[in-house]
């Protein structure tokens, strides 16, 4: 029996939709907000309104593009969280009005768990590859840096994960230092591409087991950049590419040290990256050079699943509809995800 799915994803500045039947994308539709890019960072406020007015004309031109009604849907998936509360409020309770309105059950989704699930979309015209399980999951985004080690499609442990800053912070936070516009990792991995890795040395933290820190990284980036400011005001603009790969290199080996080390201690050669992160074009690069060197058959996601999408979110909502797992109306979104 054909099972198809909604997705709605909201958590923080883009709009998404997506249809799904049987693990085959229909459609994918993203609505982004370019409204924050002068402020430097997603300001929460202006986030919620801006997916108030995507959100039907979104979901709208999703539904059209798959060929779906909303009464030929199965089931809706939403992204409950983690994220900003008033984005993902918008999302859930327009699940919930759809949801009501034709008699169709609802899935709350864990948005970190939607960016592993993407690994298990397919195409209209072609089948992805698939991890098998048990694999470890990169997980690398704005907010988060974790090696979840998957054992099933609802099996998801998360053996790492940052004590502080995640990647992308510490990519966007550095740029921001640099003068580069927001997003800043976009900007360095492009950058990074013209320049020297070796060229300048940044300290790697010290944590214990598989957690990340890049706290550190980016108030020793500062602190560089400040002395030698301070000597030569023109130092960023003449070194900026170099800035940016000796930075993106460190960062790579970070992740990777540790991803190293999970995959040694659980005997796992398969291993996956996803999350805003894994778009990085050296992360994925070293990330294939490591597993050439190890035997891994690596999995890399297709660039348009590495931002935040419903594509994740509606394959997801299809192993969970599959299983029975319903949300039911008294649902709320929640921002943390201690609080899933």
């Amino acid at each position: 029996m054909d099972i198809t799915i909604l997705g709605i994803e909201s958590s923080c500045d883009d709009t998404s939709a997506a249809v799904i039947r049987n693990r085959k994308l229909l459609s994918n539709v993203i609505a982004s907000q370019e409204v924050h890019r002068k402020y430097g960072g997603v300001i929460p406020e202006l986030a919620s309104r801006a997916h108030q007015q995507n959100i039907i004309p979104v979901v709208d031109t999703a539904l059209k593009e798959a060929g779906v009604a909303p009464e030929e849907l199965d089931g809706i998936a939403f992204t409950r969280g983690p994220g900003l509360l008033g984005s993902l409020l918008v999302g859930v309770s327009f699940a919930k009005g759809l949801a009501l309105s034709h008699d169709i059950p609802m899935m709350e989704i864990n948005h970190l768990q939607g960016h592993i699930s993407s690994h298990f979309i397919d195409l209209p015209d072609r089948d992805l590859p698939h991890p098998s399980f048990p694999f470890l999951c990169l997980l690398v985004s704005g907010g988060h840096s974790q090696i979840v080690l998957v054992r099933d499609y609802a099996d998801m442990e998360i053996v790492g994960t940052t004590i502080d800053d995640a990647a992308g912070e510490a990519f966007d936070k550095c740029a921001k230092v640099m003068g580069l516009p927001y997003p800043g990792g976009p900007v360095i991995d492009r950058l990074a591409a013209q320049g020297d890795p070796k060229r300048f040395r940044f300290a790697k933290p010290s944590v214990d087991g598989f957690d990340y820190s890049f706290s550190g990284l980016k108030t020793s980036f500062l602190y560089f950049l400040r002395d030698r400011v301070h000597e030569d005001p023109d130092f960023i603009e003449r070194n900026k590419a170099d800035l940016c790969a000796s930075l993106q290199s460190t960062i790579i080996d970070i992740l990777l040290g540790k991803l190293v080390k999970a995959a040694k201690q659980y005997d796992i050669r398969e291993i996956a990256i996803a999350g805003g992160v894994s778009a990085n074009s050296g992360l994925r690069t070293a990330i294939e050079r490591e597993g050439a060197k190890r035997k891994w058959h690596t999995y890399l996601p297709e660039f348009k699943f590495t931002t935040d999408n419903a594509a994740m979110i509606a394959i997801t909502g299809y192993f969970k509809y599959q299983r029975g797992e319903f949300a039911d109306m008294s649902v709320a979104p929640v921002a943390r995800i201690s609080a899933m």
